[in-house]
């Protein structure tokens, strides 16, 4: 994906669907409509996935807490919610299986009398999957719920239950679906701006835009026009109606990451209950342990930080279930997502908050998107693309396309490529499976450059490459430290300390290739510092 050409192409083109926001959401968006023939355009003001749709839990997930509210209230639109997204759990490890995969996760039990509760609603989860169920839930003895989660407290403990959910890598998948829907004929940008909306005749026909790299503006027409911003939701609602009734509020969600020896390699484990009710997870990633996530109110900002209190509590629920010491100390990284809870500002009860998606249509035109998850995101964007075709007349396939379409990486992927990228490149164990994982069957591209004269890592004990650097620059529309370390790695996300050293480099790198002035290398490194800090 050659950023430019997509730039240039949005300068001179109209548009049947102009997405704005590149999040899950709005990349998800722009690929079923382009998937369905129809002509789509997306920008993003800052990169994909650069909000929310980075800052997730990693897991794809039906929703055990949302099944349990469904029971307890008899709420039959809760267990549909429930159902269909154990559906998209299926689908998404099915078209992207190099970033997505099932996992099991233990429940620990300390209370005998739990055991009944909790199996019943887990085997009601199973029966909710149907035919794309993972795997059986079951109960397993104490001995046995040790032997899968060593770090556990042996002492009164009863068994445990396990399920299995989906995890992947959430930023990766998002630059995917970008790539996915550049690859079905979209021209997206990120780094592009919504400054204002464009009306003809009291209604949306487009948007106003300024490239913050170039500074160049300009406005795209488009029959729709797709509001699909997150958090900042209400931003764009507010440029088509400034009386808008706020249809969105957050709250965030905060994550600490502790090293690989505090989680087996292969299993996660389900704190069921904190102190105020919550459920945690602490999960292997990526070679690391993450644990999340708080749940409080909170403010609509670009970067969200974990407070230091948030880190505490996750850190107390930790110490409360384990036998070996946690400290703040063994924290690498911690890391805050805002999750958008919304009220259709059309319904005459909102009261309730939901964290299940929206979709309403001003009088203007405007068609915003809100709310939802990661693991729904293609459900909420068929939802989308339909009103869209009704809103503008629009032509294109009246069904979406996307369940069978494998996601850019996926369509080849197998994995004996990690065997084959060591015994072609030399790669060690780590790197090739990083690769491979990352990038699927686009990996040997990656090793292409690497084998170049950049095939050194970024940071000591990490598998991220230089070659990452050029390779994101080149075909991922990665235009800053911040882009590469946050979103095409992960580095950003794993390591403070090797972050920040890493800085340097990848922006010599940047500079490199991207022909950057010494100032702007100096603007960039400032920026990435200030961003890990």
């Amino acid at each position: 994906m050659n950023r430019e050409e997509h730039v240039a192409r949005l300068k001179g083109e109209s548009y049947d669907i102009l997405v704005i926001g590149g999040g899950a959401t709005g990349t998800g968006v722009a690929l079923d409509a382009a998937a369905r023939g129809l002509k789509t355009a997306l920008v993003e003001r800052s990169d994909f996935a650069a909000g929310t749709s980075s800052r997730s839990t990693k897991l794809i997930h039906g929703g055990v807490r949302y099944l349990e509210k469904a029971v307890k209230h008899l709420d039959r639109t809760q267990f549909n919610l429930v159902r269909d997204a154990l559906k998209e759990r299926a689908v998404l490890i099915k078209i992207a299986p190099h970033l997505a995969k099932p996992i099991p996760l233990v429940t620990p039990l300390y209370n005998i009398l739990e055991v009944p509760y909790f199996m019943t609603g887990l085997k009601m989860y199973d029966w909710l999957a149907g035919k794309t169920n993972l795997h059986p839930s079951k109960f397993v003895d104490a001995k046995e719920a040790l032997n899968r989660f060593p770090m556990l407290k042996e002492e009164g403990l009863r068994g445990g239950v396990v399920y299995y959910d989906g995890q992947f890598d959430d930023a990766r998948m998002n630059v995917s679906l970008a790539l996915t829907a550049a690859e079905q004929g979209a021209a997206l940008a990120n780094h592009v701006e919504v400054t204002h909306l464009v009306k003809t005749d009291g209604k949306v026909t487009g948007a106003g835009v300024q490239d913050t790299l170039s500074e160049d503006s300009w406005e795209i027409s488009a029959k729709v026009v797709v509001n699909a911003t997150g958090p900042f939701t209400d931003v764009i609602r507010h440029m088509d109606d400034p009386n808008a009734k706020k249809m969105l509020t957050a709250s965030s969600g905060a994550h600490i990451i502790l090293d690989e020896r505090f989680s087996p390699p292969e299993t996660g484990l389900l704190i069921p209950e904190t102190e105020d009710g919550r459920v945690l997870f602490l999960l292997p990633w990526l070679g690391h342990t993450l644990v999340g996530t708080t749940d409080d109110p909170a403010e609509i900002q670009e970067n969200p930080r974990a407070q230091e209190e948030e880190i505490e509590y996750i850190l107390r629920h930790v110490r409360k279930y384990f036998s070996i010491p946690v400290d703040r100390d063994d924290v690498m990284a911690a890391w805050s997502g805002l999750r958008p809870l919304v009220s259709d500002p059309d319904a005459s009860d909102t009261a309730g908050l939901s964290r299940d998606h929206v979709i309403n249509i001003s009088d203007g035109g405007l068609l915003t998107i809100a709310g939802g998850k990661w693991t729904t995101y293609r459900k909420m964007a068929l939802d989308t693309v339909n009103e869209a075709r009704k809103l503008g007349d629009l032509g294109g396939s009246p069904e979406p396309q996307t369940e069978n379409l494998k996601l850019v990486g996926g369509e080849n992927y197998s994995p004996n490529g990690t065997a084959d990228l060591q015994d072609k490149h030399g790669f060690d164990l780590d790197v090739a499976s990083y690769l491979n994982r990352a990038y699927g069957d686009r990996a040997d591209r990656v090793a292409t450059i690497a084998s170049e004269g950049y095939g050194e890592r970024l940071a000591p004990n990490h598998a991220y490459l230089e070659a990452e650097v050029l390779y994101g620059a080149r075909l991922e529309a990665a235009r800053s430290t911040v882009d590469i370390l946050a979103r095409r790695t992960r580095l950003g996300f794993l390591d403070k300390e090797a972050t920040l050293a890493a800085i340097e480099r990848v922006s010599e790198l940047l500079a490199q290739e991207l022909s950057w002035d010494s100032e702007k290398t100096m603007l960039d490194r400032e920026e990435a510092r200030d961003y890990f800090a």
